[in-house]
Formats: C-alpha cells, sequence, structure tokens
C-alpha cells in the first residue's frame, strides 16, 4: 500500500509539475510577445517623434525663407515710395487719353504729364503691399504643402 501510495504522490507532484510548467511557459510567452510589441510600439514612436521634428525644422526654414523675402519686399515698396514722395523717381501709367478726357491746352508745350493724385498713388503702393504680401503667403504655403504634406 506504500508503495501505491507513494507511486501516486510521484504521479500527482508530476502532474503539478507539468501543469505549473506549462501555466508559467505560456505566461512567459505572453510576456514576451507583450514586450515584443511593447518594443516596436516604441521604435514606431521614435520615428514619429523624429519625423515630426524634421518636419518642424523644415517648416522653420520655410518660415523664415518667406518671412525674408517678405521683408525684403517691404522694403524695396518702401524704398520706391519714398523715391517717389521725394521726386526723384516718378510713377509711370500707361494710359490712353481721348480728348473728351483732357482739358484743351493751347499747346504741347505747356501741358504737364499725366500724374496720380496724392490719394491714388497712396492707394497703388498699399495695392502694391498687398500683392506681395499674398505672393509670399501663397509661396510659402505652395512650398509647405509641396515639402511637407504630400509626404
Amino acid at each position: 500500500m506504500s508503495r501505491i501510495f507513494l507511486t501516486g504522490l510521484i504521479i500527482s507532484v508530476i502532474l503539478v509539475l507539468g501543469w505549473a510548467a506549462d501555466h508559467y511557459y505560456d505566461k512567459a510567452v505572453t510576456w514576451r510577445t507583450v514586450a515584443q510589441q511593447s518594443q516596436r510600439l516604441s521604435r514606431e514612436q521614435a520615428a514619429t517623434i523624429l519625423d515630426a521634428n524634421e518636419r518642424q525644422l523644415n517648416v522653420a526654414v520655410l518660415d523664415e525663407k518667406y518671412t525674408k523675402e517678405l521683408a525684403n519686399a517691404k522694403a524695396e515698396l518702401d524704398a520706391l515710395k519714398q523715391c517717389v514722395d521725394s521726386g526723384k523717381c516718378r510713377l509711370r501709367l500707361k494710359a490712353i487719353y481721348t480728348k473728351d478726357n483732357c482739358a484743351s491746352t493751347t499747346g504741347m508745350d505747356d501741358a504737364t504729364a499725366p500724374r496720380l493724385n496724392n490719394a491714388a498713388q497712396r492707394d497703388y503702393f498699399t495695392l502694391r503691399e498687398r500683392i506681395e504680401v499674398a505672393i509670399r503667403q501663397i509661396e510659402g504655403l505652395q512650398q509647405y504643402i509641396r515639402q511637407q504634406c504630400v509626404k
């Protein structure tokens, strides 16, 4: 009887140890899978962060470029405006005058060249400035779309 008991006990211990080994093996496989997924996710996040940093630097370079171009265009326009205001330069208009639009003069010698009045001249420079701003903004946005959004 003790032999049967001892054999039963050994078989029971072997079964319990087998079940425990299987249970902990399954847990180890699960943990390894979770660890691999975590590592993959960590690599993906690191790549995403690097890509975001690179894009942010590219956007900063684009912004600096077009801000500088806009500042240069404004400076050029301001210089032209000062030149016109000082009388060194003149705005030239391509205009066609008919007899109905012109005051009659006695001769060509005393006729003055057509000129914009002060309000129209200010409006001209305001419009040119707005056009330059719009052009630079559109170019910057197009470049941003080509470099950042299309990737």
